[in-house]
């Protein structure tokens, strides 16, 4: 950008005045609802439906909220295509304008009024350039700008930065994309229930809180349906109607695939020096993209933040609130008003599952501490020891149903399952962004014979994991073509099991002949109980989740033949943790523990 920020701000804001508006209703009484956010410490005006010209002329219909408060304010910018009523309203408009600041919260094109076509990820940069240009002729601008909002709203952000106009000091980024592939594709198999949800929002949710309520009960009832029906492609519009760029979305697996060019916008984080907080949740079906944007913007030098909730994608902005308001604040007040007084002292701060506490860190992950690994003469075979890598643990799995740490002498077949497509392996919690996200009881799922289950004994410490999970596979199907999902739970001491993190990988396998395959778990904060065990969950998918491996090899698209598949867990297979992760608290006895349940 090369218009400058404007200069003596302050004479133009005070001769500004200020519209008689009160804010909506509806955002008022939501306001009223909320418990455990700071007092506000001004009174809110609101000066509606102002018509902004986007790049190539377009009206983008933005609102105003400002400060009823003489003096010189910075200014919020929030672009949405989810319209500009509630949650947006209250959420972004009301409480921050009520701290001090001047809020401009803007449909993109498209939505919510605004003119042109709504391109998703594609005109972003453009219209938010131009809507900074449009900034600097309002007389309550004062030069000094930030960017706020989650989801689709942390997108449009990144699109800014990709060219950052001089008066952006600040960005919170709250459980944000920048990587839309990723979000739809990633591990190979396309994120049904997530891609039919966001489908659902991005069709009605524009037009008000009743359409969309009625569209997500619709999709409810079809759910099954839609996501069972052979081909997938297009059983969505009994639903939700037409929605092409989900037709789109759908047919295009590959990310070097044209259609997916220019709709990333994380390259923007390797060279920012806009401060930049973010927030993400464990649960969060971003996570993954936060904990990226925050490496990226790490080795770009760029001043950032990161916190991390025991939240899902929505939960953060429900029961999480208070935390993620209260963060984002101080990051902009310190940013933007020179009052770093809300800050606090470390970089990371995480929530610890399990422990459900606090912990401030560094960095993100932190550094690993060196493993003191056994000595390797306790080992039948010296040679299989593991190697002393003090970035990771591995734990392998062995017949029985049990987790260890001595590695095995060979890549020896272990343990096999049956996949049936027809009849597939659910899904049950994990980052979702439906109301079943999350943790939840695994019990039911680990007592069907297409999930593998291996166990460790009784903890007799406290284990923390802090980083990145992977799982290490070496697998060999009958058909070539299969998924794996796996996934790592905490069994309490009456032998409930909890999910905690997981990942998918879809694989082809040379006929029958073993393939390795890493599969990225995402990452965790969590301390697993004494007297607590440790499981490492295996199966063939979790659908509706993802969409189905039909098993032929041909598109999950458009499959309308299944086979089932027989997938083979081998020997050498590995859980991987970071740094010592507290392993050696759980050795094995030599004896198999009676409570650990057996590889399906």
């Amino acid at each position: 950008m090369t218009s400058p920020t404007r200069d003596a701000a302050a004479p133009r804001a005070a001769a500004w005045p200020p519209p008689s508006g009160k804010p909506p209703l509806s955002s008022r009484m939501m306001r009223a609802t909320w418990r455990k956010l700071p007092p506000k410490r001004h009174d809110v005006g609101w000066e509606p439906g102002l018509v902004v010209p986007a790049a190539d002329g377009s009206p983008l219909i933005t609102d105003h909220y400002f400060p009823r408060t003489a003096g010189d304010f910075p200014t919020l910018l929030v672009r949405s295509p989810y319209g500009r009523g509630v949650p947006w309203s209250p959420m972004y408009g009301l409480l921050f304008a009520e701290q001090g600041f001047h809020v401009a919260l803007q449909s993109c094109r498209g939505t919510g009024g605004s003119g042109g076509r709504f391109d998703l990820w594609r005109d972003e940069a453009a219209d938010g350039r131009a809507t900074v240009s449009w900034l600097r002729e309002q007389p309550w601008f004062n030069g000094t700008l930030g960017t706020i909002g989650p989801s689709y709203l942390g997108h449009v952000q990144w699109a800014l930065a990709l060219d950052p106009p001089p008066e952006l000091k600040a960005m919170a980024v709250q459980v944000g994309l920048h990587d839309p592939h990723a979000f739809f594709h990633a591990g190979g198999a396309l994120h049904l229930e997530d891609a039919l949800i966001v489908g659902a929002a991005m069709t009605t949710q524009h037009r008000g809180l009743v359409p969309l309520v009625k569209a997500t009960m619709r999709l409810q009832r079809h759910l099954r349906t839609i996501t069972t029906a052979r081909p997938l492609r297009r059983a969505h519009v009994a639903a939700l109607g037409e929605v092409p760029w989900l037709d789109e979305v759908m047919a295009h697996p590959d990310a070097d695939d044209p259609f997916w060019s220019g709709t990333s916008v994380g390259a923007a984080a390797d060279r920012l020096n806009v401060p930049t907080a973010l927030i993400a949740g464990w649960h969060d079906v971003l996570a993954d993209q936060t904990f990226e944007q925050y490496g990226r913007l790490r080795r770009a030098g760029c001043e950032t933040a990161l916190l991390v909730g025991p939240w899902t994608h929505t939960s953060a902005l429900q029961q999480g609130w208070p935390e993620v308001f209260a963060e984002s604040l101080a990051w902009l007040r310190a940013h933007l008003c020179n009052d770093p007084s809300g800050l606090r002292p470390t970089r990371v701060r995480v929530h610890i599952g399990g422990e459900n506490a606090w912990r401030d860190l560094d960095d993100w992950p932190p550094p690993p501490a060196p493993a003191p690994f056994p000595d390797p003469a306790s080992f039948p075979d010296p040679a299989s020891a593991v190697s002393p890598d003090p970035a990771t643990t591995a734990w392998f799995p062995t017949p029985g149903g049990h987790l260890t740490e001595l590695a095995p002498t060979d890549s020896a077949p272990l343990a096999s399952f049956r996949y049936d497509p027809a009849d597939p392996t659910p899904s049950v919690g994990g980052p979702l962004l439906s109301r079943t996200a999350g943790p939840r009881d695994q019990s039911a799922l680990e007592a069907r014979e297409d999930v593998l289950t291996f166990t460790t004994p009784p903890l007799t410490e406290p284990v923390d994991v802090l980083g990145p999970v992977t799982a290490r596979l070496t697998v060999s199907t009958d058909t070539g073509y299969a998924d794996v999902f796996t996934r790592l739970c905490e069994v309490d001491a009456q032998g409930r099991s909890t999910n905690v993190c997981d990942g998918l990988a879809r694989l082809r396998t040379p006929g029958q002949a073993s393939a390795k395959v890493t599969v990225p778990m995402s990452s965790t904060a969590h301390r697993f109980a004494a007297g607590h065990r440790i499981r490492w969950q295996i199966s063939g998918g979790a659908h509706p989740r993802y969409a189905r491996n039909p098993g032929t090899g041909e598109s999950a698209v458009d499959a309308t033949d299944f086979a089932p598949v027989r997938i083979t867990l081998h020997a050498d297979s590995a859980l991987m943790f970071p740094g010592d992760a507290g392993a050696r608290a759980a050795q094995p006895s030599g004896a198999d523990d009676p409570e650990a349940p057996a590889a399906g």
